[in-house]
This record gives structure tokens, sequence and C-alpha cells, in this order.
């Protein structure tokens, strides 16, 4: 941590050290709870010459004395270039004052309070005895997914699987070094069938998930497609779940719902719940042992602020 004019810098090994599972699930899990105000974020797509174009996206939040800015960049380029798809900074403020109290690697942020938001929905909706984890992608997020959901959920086996089979056996040794039983795999059809939660954190336009390949009670966890055309999920699987979501109206935006959307399978109303009528108890989650359950997550300002605020007030 640095200090400057009264402002506090926080780089990613602070805030990563700050930002323990636990503490982070709960965090949350208050905030959801509690609610907070929280603007519709704003997305521009900018063309980058020769690749994919980037996004960038702006993400605000307050609740009671302090208020959150996020700026980040996604570019799906950096993946050839052996970088992080996604850099952003994140701007703690003083509600009343407007003083700029910290800023923090947001990209860190991010990285951490993704999967901490999906351990969050798996407390409510994997089956609790669930131990296999099939983790779909390579990347920053999809390294933290096994330790977050290991954190309300017994995870003792990991699978990953990738577009490249090389960066997929590398994230497995990686976590098999962190204590999981990890290996890589090939055949997607019977890591399907094999898994109690799949996880999925991908850059994928077209499904790779297949709803007649999920056992029964299996829980899905959609992290990766963030535009209205990119799925991970067929619309089998979405027929076949129940469906809950971070926030209702974020997550129709996002293909892996609003293409059956738009196709007619489903309705707004299909989705059962989101994560502020499961910490609020307005709905139980997961009703039986053999309902597939689906969590949509978009990402939102607010799990922003939780983290942020978490990581400015320990020690």
């Amino acid at each position: 941590m640095k200090r400057g004019f009264g402002m506090r810098i926080f780089e990613a090994r602070e805030v990563r050290e700050r930002l323990p599972w636990p503490a982070l699930i709960e965090a949350l899990r208050a905030m959801f709870k509690a609610g907070c105000g929280m603007p519709e974020r704003t997305i521009h797509e900018f063309p980058v010459s020769g690749e994919p174009d980037g996004s960038l996206l702006l993400m605000t939040a307050w609740s009671g004395a302090r208020l959150g800015i996020k700026v980040l960049t996604l570019m799906p380029g950096n993946g050839q270039r052996d970088m992080p798809t996604i850099e952003a900074s994140y701007l703690l403020k003083n509600a009343r004052t407007g003083e700029t109290l910290a800023i923090m690697d947001g990209a860190e942020i991010t990285a951490l309070r993704t999967p901490a938001a999906s351990a969050l929905a798996a407390s409510y909706l994997a089956r609790p005895e669930s131990s296999r984890l099939l983790v779909l992608g390579t990347g920053k997020l999809a390294a933290n997914l096994p330790h977050a959901h290991a954190a309300v959920r017994p995870i003792k086996e990991v699978a990953v699987w990738g577009r490249d089979r090389a960066k997929a056996a590398a994230l497995a040794t990686k976590l098999t070094m962190q204590g999981f039983d990890a290996t890589p795999t090939d055949d997607l059809k019977d890591a399907l069938r094999w898994a109690d939660i799949v996880s999925a954190a991908t850059g994928a336009a077209e499904p790779i998930i297949r709803g007649d390949w999920l056992r029964p009670g299996a829980h899905v966890d959609l992290i990766g497609a963030y535009k209205p055309n990119m799925r991970e999920c067929d619309d089998g699987t979405v027929l076949r779940s129940t469906l809950f979501a971070d926030a209702r109206d974020h997550a129709l935006e996002a293909g892996d719902l609003a293409i059956p959307l738009g196709k007619g399978l489903i309705k707004p109303e299909s989705i059962q719940a989101d994560l502020y009528d499961l910490t609020r108890g307005a709905h139980p989650g997961r009703r039986m042992p053999d309902e597939i359950t689906l969590f949509k997550s978009c990402g939102i300002a607010l799990e922003d602020l939780a983290a942020a605020n978490l990581v400015y007030d320990a020690g």
C-alpha cells in the first residue's frame, strides 16, 4: 500500500491479501442483502485493428459513506499476447465530501469478487455434498474458481477444460500444487456428466455446455459470456435448469439467457431468483436433490463496492 495526499493506493498483491475467500463471500452476502445505489453500467465497444473489438466498462455504486467507480477494459486480443484480458482501476470515494479515499487494482478486485459471487450463489444452489468441480477456461478467473467454491462446498476433485490443452494442463498442475486433485480433460461430454458443479469462465461465442450431458443435481455457473451474442450453454441447458442470476435485468442482457428469451423459449419471469432474493430469504434456492440449477453471473458494481470496502477497512 502506498500513500499520497491522504489517498491510499492498493496494488494487486495487497488487494489479494485483504480479500480472503470466506470474508469476501460474506461481504457480498451482506451487501446483496442490504442493497446499494447502482446506476446502469456504461459499456462502449471500440475497434482494435486486426483483432476482436475491445470493451470499456464504467461501473458505479454507492452505499452509506462510500462511493466507488470501476473503469475496466476487456481486450480479447490480449490472449494472443499472453497478457490479461481484463485491466481495471477502482476509485473509492467519500460519498459525503467527494474525497478520494483510495485507488485499487480493479482487475484484481474483479478476479476475486466474480468467483466469490459464484460461490455465494453455490452456497444456495449447489448440493451440500458437491465435491467434483469442472472448470471451463484457463485464465485468471478460472484459476480462482476452485478456491472460491471450496470455501462453501467440499471441493476435492477438479477437472480443467480449455481450448488450449497446454494451458489447461498448466492450470491443473498449479491447482494440484495448491492442494486440489486436479487434472486436465479433453472429453467435455464425460466431464460434464461427472461434475457436481460446472463453472465456466470462457470467451465462448457458441455453446460449449450441452444440457443433455449434465448429470441430475448438477449446478451450472456461467461467468464468461457477457454480450448478447455470446453464450456458454445451449438452449437445452437453459430449458433443463432452474434459472438464477446475480441481478435479473443484467442477466437477461447476456446471450446465455438473452438468446433463448429472444426465441420465446423462456420469459423474464423464468429467472426464479437473483442474489438479492436468495440472501434475503425470499427464495430458498435449490429445492430438490436431482434439480439442475443454473446461475448466470454478469458482474455488477455492488460486488466491486463490497470488495473495495473490505480492502480499505482491513487492517
